[in-house]
């Protein structure tokens, strides 16, 4: 269903580039391409409005055109304010996507453009890192009698929403996609492993090879971080609060150090925690000259630029999506995409075909929360599993892969207890 409502974006002539961006992308994602058909068949979001918050570019874009053939007026807008692209936004708004997103806004224009989306009063809504659902509950509130329920793409949005559901405060149901088997093992390790290292190579063009680089944290994106750092060449050193987390990442190869260690002898840094100060003043001021910082997590927060900036002289931008502290004693620190997700906001983000199944996760999870919102009640819930396989069944016939299936016999074998 095309909107009516005004977009808010830079520049509308840019759509022609976001049209081939988008094209390529769906090119690239046979399994929501299938989901797409479904959706055109069976309407499942005829006559209602759905708010959509996520890293605003090309694959994105793709899934707000799957849930629109659906049959929804769709309302989009970013999740990170230099991670958004102009020309895609302008592509959406000429497909009759309502979109209030710009690239690198200030932050008073950010919060609005989340606002205004959700102004836009959504039955159901796709959230990236928990803002569309914190708008709702405490300055919108107004608005959440509309709110059927939604899904959440990031670990830092669902440690918000099991918080929120803890002490009482959802007032609705939240899929979890995050947690799916399909995110976690796929997009989490391969593709924040890859496109993590897209966005620094191709901001910083330095090489990896014999390089130490410290991985602040060994959960799923960790892993894929420190995984193909080791492909580059790199020394890996891994820092950890969690002891078991800890064991497998020297088991895995790596070598473990607390971050005071650490810092001492890294040359990259990748924070991937979703917590605040994972790097603070403390262990900047132990860092070798040049060390180069960037954060993956959801929030700019990992990094400290507060006590950073605190313990220099100057800072200047030396290179797009480079900035240059200068510290007190002569030494040199550089921050990657102002602390930002470095990913996306120096990089395009995870590959398509990664992206292929989380989106599709999220298509199918909102068409079952709509399906479903009333029996599941105001909680945070796990996408099915039946929809989980769905998607890598998908994701293997598009590959022309065939796997194996269980006889009646060997199933009972598994079921019985006493079978030997």
């Amino acid at each position: 269903m095309k909107t009516t409502l005004k977009s808010v974006i830079r520049d509308p002539s840019l759509a022609p580039e976001g049209k081939l961006k988008i094209d390529w992308a769906q090119a690239h994602m046979p399994v929501l391409n299938r989901i797409r058909e479904q959706f055109e068949r069976e309407q499942p979001f005829k006559g209602l409005k759905v708010a959509i918050s996520l890293h605003l570019e090309a694959k994105t874009a793709y899934l707000a055109k799957v849930v629109q053939a659906g049959g929804a007026e769709v309302a989009i807008t970013g999740s990170n304010p230099l991670s958004t692209q102009d020309d895609v936004c302008a592509a959406l708004v000429e497909d009759g996507i309502a979109v209030f997103a710009k690239y690198n806004p200030t932050p008073e224009e950010y919060h609005e453009l989340l606002v205004k989306t959700v102004e836009t009063k959504p039955d159901l809504i796709i959230d990236d890192g928990g803002d569309l659902v914190t708008i709702l509950h405490t300055e919108r509130q107004d608005l959440l009698p509309n709110v059927r329920g939604g899904a959440e793409e990031t670990t830092t949005g669902i440690l918000r929403l099991k918080a929120m559901d803890k002490e009482g405060s959802l007032k609705f149901p939240m899929v979890a996609v995050n947690d799916a088997y399909c995110k976690y093992l796929f997009d989490n390790r391969y593709g924040t492993g890859q496109s993590v290292w897209d966005g620094i190579n191709r901001t910083t063009n330095l090489v990896v090879a014999g390089k130490t680089v410290v991985v602040n944290g060994y959960g799923w994106c960790g892993k894929g971080v420190a995984m193909r750092a080791k492909g580059l060449g790199a020394n890996v050193v891994v820092t950890e609060v969690d002891a078991i987390k800890a064991v497998e990442a020297y088991m895995d190869g790596f070598t473990v150090l607390p971050m005071a260690e650490a810092a001492k002898v890294g040359e990259f840094f990748v924070t991937v925690t979703g917590n605040k100060d994972v790097i603070t003043g403390e262990h900047i001021a132990q860092m070798k000259d040049g060390a180069i910082l960037s954060n993956a997590g959801h929030f700019d927060v990992e990094v400290n630029l507060v006590e950073l900036a605190a313990l220099s002289v100057s800072k200047r931008t030396v290179r797009r999506n480079i900035e240059e502290y200068v510290l007190k004693d002569g030494r040199k620190i550089y921050v990657l995409a102002e602390g930002r997700l470095v990913n996306l906001a120096a990089g395009d983000g995870h590959p398509a075909e990664i992206m292929d199944m989380t989106f599709a996760l999220q298509a199918l999870s909102l068409k079952y929360v709509n399906e479903n919102y009333e029996a599941i009640g105001s909680r945070v819930v796990n996408v099915p599993f039946e929809l989980d396989e769905q998607v890598a069944r998908t994701k293997l016939a598009s590959l022309g892969i065939a796997i194996d299936t269980l006889s009646d016999e060997q199933k009972a074998y598994l079921d019985s207890w006493a079978s030997h």
